[in-house]
Parts: C-alpha cells; structure tokens; sequence
C-alpha cells in the first residue's frame, strides 16, 4: 500500500488512539479512553464472530451475482469496513493508513469473498495491499504457533517478475503480518539458495517469489505447492514480457485446480487476457483508471534535442532543478546495461552523486545501491528496465527517460515511479530524431499529446541563470510535433598544445 491520506476520519483517530504508546503515530491519548475503545473492538470483533461465515478458503457458492449487484454506495469507505481482524487493521493504522485507495476499495471484498479477479490500476495506487490484506485475512485463522513445518504449508503464494518487486511485496506483507503467526518468505535469484531453503523447510504461510527461484525450489523439494489455495501474478504482463509463461505453466499445474487466482496489472493486453481465459474462472474485472493511463499527479514534459548534446541536457537539467530548489534525486532511464554504466560515470565525472543498477549487477549490489538511493546518499540513480518495476521510494520527485523506452508500455511503468500516493512528480524525457517513432508509439497507447519544450541553444547556455531551464512555469508555450532540434555550435575555445598534439597524430610521453 503506497498511500497515504492526510484528512484523518475522526472515527480512525479514536481507534489510532486505542493502540498502546511507541506502536501508535498519534500520541498522548487518555489511557481509559484506549482501554474503553479496547472494549469497543473487541465487542465488534465478537459481534462479527457471532454472524455465520463461511470456510476462509471457500469459493462462496451464489455470490458472484450478489457482488456484481452491489450499489458503489455500499463500497466500504474505511479500512474497518471490510472487516479485517484487530491484529491486521492496527498493523495498517500504525502505517499511517486511513482510507483505502479506489483499487483497494474495489478489489479488497472480492478477494475475501473468493472471487478470481483481473484488477488494473495505475502504478504507486495501492495494487499490493490490495490483494496482501485480503490474503492475510484469509490465512489467519489457519495460523499456527506450532514449531512443526507440517503445521505450516505454503496457502497462498504470489508470484512476480523482479527481485525488486518481490522484495517490495515482501516489505508490505512483514508489516501487515507483524501482529499475527503467519509465516511469511520471499525467495528470488541472484542470492545465495541456502539460506532460503532454511527458511522453507520451517514452514511458510504466505511465499512471495520470482517464477525461476521458485522452480528451484520445486526442483530441490523445499517448496510444496499442494496446498496453495490463493494465486497472485502481480504485473503479469511483465512476466509474459520477459517470457515466463512456460515458468508460470508449469508452476499453475502444481497448484489444485480449485484455488482462486488472482491478477494484477499496471496495463492490459490481449495477451493478459488470453492468459485469464485459461487460468481463472469467471474473473471479476476491476479497472479504477482508465486502460495504459498515466497517472495525474505526473506532469510529464518532453524535450527535444539532439543525440550529441543529450549528456549536456541532463546536466543542465538536474543542475536547474538544484537551483530551483527542488529535490536533486531523481531515477534516470537508460535502454542498456552498458549505457546505464557509462552515463552513471558520466554524472559521477561532473559532481553528480550516481549510481547504476541494472542486470550485470548481482542482487546484492543492487540492494546496497537502492539502499543508499533511499538515505540520500544518491542523488541520481541511473537504471535500466529491471528497475521500472517494484521500486517505492515515497515522494520520489523525478524520473528521466534519458531514453525513450522500445516498449511504449513500459513508459507508463517508468514514470509510475513519481507522482504515487497522490504526491506530485516530475517526468521529464529527452527525445532525439531516432526516438520520436517511440513519442508516436506512447502517445497512441496513453491517448494523450504530451507537452514538447524544446531546450534553449546549449552552447549558449548562461550557466549563472536559473532560469534559463524553467518547463515548469505555467507561461511556457508549447511547440508542434514539427519543433526543431537543438543543435549546439561548434566551440570556440581555443586548442591546447596537448590537443593539437593528438589532432596531429599524438604527442610525445
């Protein structure tokens, strides 16, 4: 869950209140009004123990045509009206969390009402606790204290296309989880299987994890899917797209038949939906936004430039952003592993704190470097793809396509990285000749013409002006599709000895 809402329903206040000092962000309440709305949950929970409920695995029979029926009015708009358990709903409030988002709002009941479900929603809006608090609630009362593994097998299992992402998922599940007995585990590859394992053999409730490791798993007998009863495939285009559909098959096959699946997605594509007619059974569809729609909060800008002068447009970018006094971290796309390396030594070259992260990287490198991105000790984090998807970094101020993406798709999941939880956000890209068939590409799938600002003449850039970059004042004209590229002119600086050495064929050492 990435948001959070500032208008605090007086109602959550009060039951804020009840949770013990050092859990409870608001503090300073009387110790008999905590105890006396103690009393008040705990009568809610046995008035709710008392109604007549089903198996929390069960499929309900008949329920289908009672959910599609229900008025929006009905939505439940807290986090109290779905009627998750004390030990989960406390974990939620202690995050700060009072009003779910529209994905969460839409999706969380029919989740526990054992519906398959295609749910899309728009990165950074919420996807995770959406089909992670439900999940909780469905596992909780097969939760045991026992130290036997037998007594915990894996019951739901969530599947995802990238280290990062399982991590994140993971990150959310162990805070949600944190007043209960379930047992949680995220495995992934580029780590070290042992200490995975370890944890396997002792018994998972809830396994989040990348198809391949999981295979590993399944290969070496430490991970049972027989008794899963709850499937997530979170960003399964993403999976389709980095091809494990064979990896997915055949990890579906070892799971019974009467699970419910579920699927989320930023986006959905014909073969998403060829992927839902064969695994899930009469899927609920739930879209809260409209279909590869950006985000609103993302005020999305393009210039134009010329491939030579793309590295000085970077600079001048993040340099005027610094004199503005905005935020100078920011996540930097490049479409290769060894563009994203050159281009961090690039930056590191004129001053700029950078880091690269993409595929050649071992996971723990990547993990140290996201680490260090979040404590601020990075300012520019330089990435390939592998990091488009997962990354929650709250109140990230920038993404720069310092390349447009081949995949227009994968546009919409770059910028999805700003602009989350309602926060406003920046995204900015740098389009040269070659690129705009790309522009083209995202501006059909996002149905929208996205602002083109084209970059003042970079040779004659006055570097003591801070207001020679400013494509965020409201005054700014745009320009056609037709604007001309920038081209810088050729320098005028005079030739050192040593360069006209080299010109003339070399210099003597």
């Amino acid at each position: 869950m990435n948001n959070k809402s500032f208008n605090i329903d007086p109602l959550f206040s009060e039951i804020n209140s009840a949770i013990p000092l050092g859990q409870n962000p608001i503090k300073g309440a009387d110790t008999e009004e905590r105890q006396a709305l103690d009393q008040q949950l705990e009568t809610q929970t046995e008035l709710k123990s008392e109604t007549p409920a089903q198996t929390p695995m069960e499929k309900p029979v008949g329920a289908e045509v009672e959910l599609e029926a229900k008025p929006l009015a009905e939505v439940p708009s807290d986090f109290s009206q779905f009627g998750l358990s004390n030990q989960i709903l406390k974990a939620v409030l202690e995050q700060g969390y009072t009003l779910p988002t529209p994905i969460q709002e839409k999706a969380i009941p029919h989740v526990l009402a054992g519906r398959d479900l295609m749910g899309a929603a728009q990165t950074g809006t919420g996807k995770t606790a959406a089909f992670i608090l439900p999940i909780l609630e469905k596992i909780l009362p097969l939760a045991s204290t026992s130290s036997s593994p037998a007594r915990h097998p894996i019951r739901a299992l969530v599947l995802t296309p990238t280290r990062e992402l399982s991590d994140q998922v993971a990150e959310n599940a162990f805070k949600y989880s944190k007043y209960t007995d379930i047992r949680t585990a995220v495995v992934f590859g580029g780590v070290d299987i042992s200490s995975q394992t370890a944890q396997l053999r002792a018994g998972v409730e809830l396994l989040i994890a990348t198809p391949g490791r999981l295979l590993d798993h399944i290969s070496q007998k430490t991970a049972n899917l027989s008794q899963v009863q709850v499937l997530v495939l979170d960003e399964a285009d993403r999976m389709l797209d980095m091809g494990f559909l064979p990896d997915l098959q055949r990890i579906m096959s070892l799971i019974p038949t009467s699970r419910q699946t579920v699927l989320f997605s930023a986006t959905f594509s014909a073969e998403i939906k060829k992927l839902a007619q064969s695994y899930l059974k009469n899927p609920l569809t739930i879209e809260v936004s409209r279909q590869n729609a950006s985000a609103d909060t993302v005020t999305q800008i393009i210039h134009l430039v010329s491939t030579h002068d793309k590295l000085k447009a970077l600079q001048n970018v993040l340099l005027t952003r610094k004199r503005q006094g905005l935020s100078e971290q920011c996540i930097i796309f490049s479409n290769s592993r060894i563009g994203c390396a050159r281009l961090s030594r690039a930056l590191e070259n004129v001053g700029i704190k950078a880091a690269a992260i993409h595929g050649d990287k071992s996971q723990l490198e990547r993990m140290s470097i996201l680490d260090s991105f979040k404590k601020g000790e990075i300012d520019a984090l330089v990435a390939t793809d592998v990091a488009a998807r997962g990354l929650d970094i709250p109140s990230m101020p920038c993404v720069i396509n310092y390349e447009l993406p081949y995949n227009a798709e994968d546009y919409i999941h770059r910028i999805g990285r700003t602009g989350r939880a309602g926060a406003k956000g920046d995204a900015i890209a740098l389009v040269d000749e070659s690129e705009m068939k790309f522009l083209v590409d995202i501006e059909k799938l996002t149905k929208k013409t996205l602002v083109r600002i084209p970059l003042p003449d970079i040779s004659n850039v006055n570097s003591s002006d801070p207001f020679f970059y400013m494509p965020y004042q409201a005054s700014t004209k745009t320009t056609s599709d037709k604007v001309a590229f920038a081209v810088s002119s050729p320098s005028k600086r005079p030739i050192s000895p040593k360069g006209l050495g080299a010109l003339l064929g070399g210099i003597k050492k």
